[in-house]
């Protein structure tokens, strides 16, 4: 540790070593299976880490008692890691020998940032992701323009260009002089992306007192308080996703939401440059499954193509998407389809002479085939890309309701229960979801939809729960239970969002479609 510590804007080191007695190493050691455990020591002790991963090697003055003699070699101590995973045992010895062995000393704040991100590749679906989508703002052509609100420059299709060390660099110039970061980027295997993780210190020192056990004679709690953000950056996609805020200890949600709403400011900040600035939108789209938000907000073709459109952003363009020139022989066109698909006498006369079997085996065929129309290869249980929860907010205006319906009241009195519902909801307002906040936040600024006042709009909101919501819907189809010839289009995923305000049939997410 440095004799003299100075406040400093400097981000924290990776080679910063933290102790191992802290609680919070060991915890985040023992988050992770034995076999990952020992893969990832493996890397520490690669030639190309030791300036970042320093093992403790055996010196002169060892004690020879020592429960975990140091071993004399990185050679040697590799061949005791390869000898553990060769045999059975407990994922306690391992984190025992690491953390009272090999590297008594401390770990550093790269390893411990190796083991975070080694825990999400085991359970992706640990974390719980939100789009945001990268839009330019328009450059003002006078003094005036510049000092009012700025607009997004909607025609526009140009995405900043992401170079990782020159973004962390702006990105730092956005943190709080009283706060450190330590940031580590990576690349997950067989995903398009690039994964940065973001752990905050609330300390104003980049020494090792940031990181220390003890300031002085009394205990630290920097990293009880510490935070962890996970921003991911597709390739050529006008997406970014954030990850919710993960905290060691214990830390209040006010934190976390300031924490987030300061990333969520500093990255177009850390994209921008002079004439050309950009900002952040939310896409309405969250989800633990981050293979579904590269499908939707991706660089694929599938962004604007989900559900029964899907078939013309497929793979195999040449046989099975509608734009080839040389169409398939359609699905509907075998005899038995066509019999189920004419109308009339002559549909009543084949129902008539068939058995209750045969007719339950055309309807299930013929639903089949209509789920297979809404949601082409889509929304399939065995396809990795599931959403777990969809909120809808129904905002369809029902037939207006007269004072007789209503029992003899007159339209005096139904002004006054207006009156009287809207004062109880703003006496509620304290109590609203998140959910509800986002959708009131949709609202404004929208146009009115010229409706009569008389019309009755109850509000009405659905919400799905599942491990995949659409191939759930998908299956209801299958099975004839929903309608899938009259299901809206939103209850096929097609628009991409899973907060969303439906009106007029038409589901829109932040003032306008999903898209």
């Amino acid at each position: 540790m440095a004799r003299l510590s100075v406040p400093t804007t400097a981000r924290l080191p990776s080679s910063l070593p933290v102790e191992t007695s802290n609680s919070a190493v060991v915890k985040l050691l023992n988050r992770l299976s034995r076999p990952s455990l020992l893969s990832m020591v493996l890397d520490w002790l690669d030639p190309t880490n030791q300036s970042l991963c320093p093992p403790l090697l055996q010196g002169r003055d060892d004690d020879d008692d020592d429960f975990y003699p140091p071993a004399g070699s990185l050679d040697e101590l590799r061949e005791i890691y390869s000898d553990m995973q060769q045999r059975k045992g407990s994922k306690r010895e391992v984190v025992d020998r690491i953390v009272e062995g090999d590297w008594r000393n401390g770990v550093t704040l790269y390893q411990l940032a190796m083991a975070d991100i080694q825990y999400l590749y085991d359970h992706p679906g640990s974390l719980k992701w939100t789009a945001y989508k990268i839009q330019r703002l328009k450059t003002p052509s006078s003094e005036d323009g510049a000092e009012g609100p700025q607009k997004l420059d909607k025609e526009c299709l140009a995405i900043p260009r992401f170079h990782p060390s020159t973004f962390v660099q702006n990105l730092q110039a956005e943190v709080l002089p009283d706060v450190k970061a330590h940031y580590n980027l990576d690349r997950p295997e067989g995903m398009p992306l690039w994964l940065l993780r973001i752990f905050i210190l609330d300390s104003p020192y980049n020494t090792g007192l940031a990181v220390s056990n003890r300031i002085g004679e009394r205990a630290a709690t920097s990293f009880d308080a510490s935070r962890t953000v996970y921003i991911a950056f597709p390739d050529a996609s006008p997406h970014v996703y954030l990850s919710n805020s993960q905290s060691t200890g214990a830390t209040t949600t006010g934190e976390s939401k300031s924490l987030r709403a300061l990333i969520v400011d500093g990255i177009p900040k850390a994209m921008s440059r002079p004439r050309e600035r950009y900002a952040l939108r939310p896409a309405h789209l969250s989800t633990r499954n981050l293979a579904e938000l590269l499908h939707v907000k991706g660089a694929g073709r599938t962004n604007a193509a989900g559900g029964g459109w899907s078939i013309y952003a497929s793979e195999n363009q040449r046989t099975d998407s509608p734009l080839n020139p040389v169409l398939p022989t359609p699905p509907l066109s075998d005899e038995d389809a066509t019999e189920d698909l004419v109308g009339g006498a002559r549909k009543k006369r084949a129902l008539s002479t068939k058995t209750t079997h045969d007719k339950y085996q055309q309807e299930a065929k013929r639903a089949r085939l209509v789920a297979q129309a809404r949601f082409g290869d889509s929304a399939k249980a065995d396809d990795g890309k599931g959403i777990e929860r969809v909120d809808i907010l129904v905002e369809d205006t029902f037939a207006a309701v007269t004072g007789e319906r209503q029992g003899g009241g007159n339209a005096e009195d139904v002004g006054e229960d207006d009156d009287n519902s809207s004062q109880q909801r703003k006496r509620t307002k304290g109590g609203r979801s998140g959910v509800d906040l986002a959708f009131e936040r949709g609202q404004d600024g929208d146009e009115d939809d010229g409706g009569d006042a008389r019309d009755w709009k109850p509000k009405v909101r659905l919400t799905f729960h599942g491990s995949h919501v659409f191939a759930g819907i998908r299956q209801l189809v299958e099975a004839g239970i929903v309608d899938g010839e009259r299901m809206p289009g939103w209850m096929t995923g097609e628009e991409g969002v899973t907060i969303g305000a439906v009106r007029h049939g038409r589901i829109r997410g932040h003032k306008g479609s999903g898209l």
